[in-house]
């Protein structure tokens, strides 16, 4: 008898341990991760796709991307249901985080706009001098001019161009449209048209459907993109992942995420420029 109780007690403390290292096993397949709300741009150029796995691996940790635009992103970020912001619209980002949605602003990297439009270049704003210059060509000539219309940072310096251009936005007409649509689809939709548009460069490098599109207006100063990253704040909304989002901010502006945003290329050329403060890349 005595035999068979101290059988059955061992028994449990086996099932116990058995149990125990299950749970164990368990907790450590589930899938470690935060979600990101970002700019089309960072996914439709490919970064994210040779940035994020960089991380992933160091770190153990995955990262789900929600590639909207910029005005849509803060959204999100704003209900909590995002752990970082990755965006570049930097007004609207400091106005994130003095409405005490984020914690703290800062640069990553930059890039620039450019104005593509179809080879013919029926406005002429190829000799143009400035980006508002260009606008107000395209205006005067009434030619074709595709907007997103949606509430992106594209959007948002598209019609701070055409403030300076015209001081005030476009009435929708023949020659003005905007597509209520992402950076791709609405270069598509500018090649059918043989129309102009506003894009960021990295998304340009990376379009396949160029057709009868080219660079037509470059480097203007007023032109220059720059991007932001903001930890949601987790007094606001207290499911956030604050040490994980920590985790991936202070890499992506350590010396080593700086370096891969510098090295990631298109067509042999460099899209985005790292500029996290306190970093000096060479």
């Amino acid at each position: 008898m005595r035999i068979a109780v101290r059988l059955i007690a061992v028994w449990s403390v086996l099932a116990g341990l058995i149990h125990t290292s299950s749970l164990i096993a368990a907790e450590q397949s589930i899938e470690r991760f935060i979600v990101m709300a970002s700019t089309t741009s960072t996914v439709n150029s490919g970064l994210f796709d040779y940035l994020l796995p960089k991380f992933s691996n160091k770190f153990k940790m995955q990262i789900r991307v929600v590639g909207v635009g910029t005005g849509q992103a803060l959204r999100i970020a704003r209900r909590g249901d995002a752990d970082v912001l990755f965006v570049h619209h930097k007004e609207s980002e400091l106005a994130f985080v003095r409405d005490g949605f984020g914690v703290k602003r800062l640069n990553v990297m930059y890039n620039d706009f450019i104005i593509v439009g179809p080879q013919v270049d029926p406005a002429k704003i190829k000799k143009t001098k400035t980006a508002a210059a260009a606008y107000q060509a395209i205006a005067q000539s009434r030619a074709v001019f595709v907007s997103r219309g949606d509430d992106s940072g594209t959007h948002k310096k598209s019609l701070a161009i055409w403030q300076s251009a015209i001081n005030t936005k476009p009435k929708s007409a023949i020659w003005y449209q905007e597509s209520g649509a992402g950076m791709g689809a609405t270069l598509n939709i500018a090649s059918s048209m043989e129309a102009y548009t506003l894009t960021d460069r990295a998304t340009w490098e990376n379009f396949n459907n160029k057709t009868t599109l080219k660079i037509l207006f470059e480097n203007d100063p007023l032109l220059q993109n720059q991007y932001g990253i903001i930890k949601v704040n987790p007094a606001l909304h207290k499911h956030v992942k604050s040490q994980e989002a920590e985790i991936f901010i202070k890499w992506v502006l350590s010396a080593e995420g700086q370096a891969t945003i510098n090295t990631y290329r298109l067509n042999g050329k460099q899209v985005f420029f790292a500029n996290a403060p306190g970093k000096k890349m060479n």
